[in-house]
């Protein structure tokens, strides 16, 4: 049985176009793409993937991927993507910013660590959002739906469809001020409530000035905050599930599924 350099060419071209835009994904998305998860684990898993979806695939024509035109295919699978894994990127981002904005008022700004899936310092509130929110998605299946529309999109946004319209990556630009607003609602409540408490100590300063409110109000703020916390928790996991009804909607968007 003799196999032609033909036919290993489309094999391999096959399987690389799939490969592309998986890897591109599982490398910006939530939970995959995370500083922790090994490398080979990323690149065996968008492997499996890419065998798993490449004889589903409808005959597409053959492109060369060492032409200009199989860069250009490349680099739109590539931007694909990334765009699909960068908007629930960005729930996960919302969950930082209110972190950040909470850990400022009660006074745990200066308590950070490094976040291990950006690899940046962050503030230990941002890294118990970010803990609950990633348990958060995994319960609701997140991770299986974002794989099930990555693989529907090869069959709505083919490989030769000539990749993503302006307006679905204005759509994604467009998000973020979709973040913004779902961070401001995670941490509205319990930095209206600090607010309150600083005024009251605030009052007591003025009431009594011989009291050291540094030595008082900072431990009671750092209390109040996480009281707060702990109130305001029950409602976490609906206004991740509000931003994730958003996302997911976003993603079947602009891959057309």
């Amino acid at each position: 049985m003799s196999v032609a350099a033909e036919d290993i060419l489309l094999w391999v071209t096959a399987l690389m176009w799939p490969f592309v835009r998986i890897s591109a994904m599982l490398l910006v998305a939530p939970v995959f793409g995370a500083r922790n998860v090994s490398v080979r684990v990323r690149i065996g898993l968008a492997l499996l993937l890419a065998m798993l979806v490449a004889p589903q695939l409808s005959e597409q024509p053959f492109i060369d991927p060492l032409s200009l035109g199989g860069i250009l295919v490349a680099a739109e699978q590539v931007v694909i993507g990334v765009a699909m894994g960068l908007v629930l990127q960005m729930v996960f981002s919302a969950l930082i910013v209110a972190g950040q904005s909470l850990a400022l008022s009660m006074g745990l700004g200066f308590a950070s660590a490094v976040d291990p899936v950006g690899g940046v310092q962050v503030p230990m509130v941002s890294q118990y959002f970010l803990i609950l929110g990633t348990l958060i998605f995994l319960a609701l299946n997140g991770h299986l739906v974002l794989i099930e529309l990555l693989i529907r999109s090869f069959e709505t946004l083919p490989v030769s469809a000539g990749g993503l319209r302006p307006d679905d990556l204005w759509a994604v630009v467009s998000f973020g001020s979709t973040m913004f607003a779902g961070a401001m609602l995670i941490a509205l409540p319990a930095v209206a409530s600090l607010l309150l408490v600083n005024l009251a100590m605030g009052v007591i300063t003025r009431a009594a000035p011989q009291l050291n409110i540094f030595a008082v109000g900072f431990p009671l703020t750092i209390l109040a905050g996480f009281l707060l916390l702990i109130l305001t928790l029950p409602s976490l996991s609906a206004r991740i599930g509000e931003l994730l009804l958003v996302a997911f909607p976003l993603v079947q968007q602009i891959t057309r599924a």
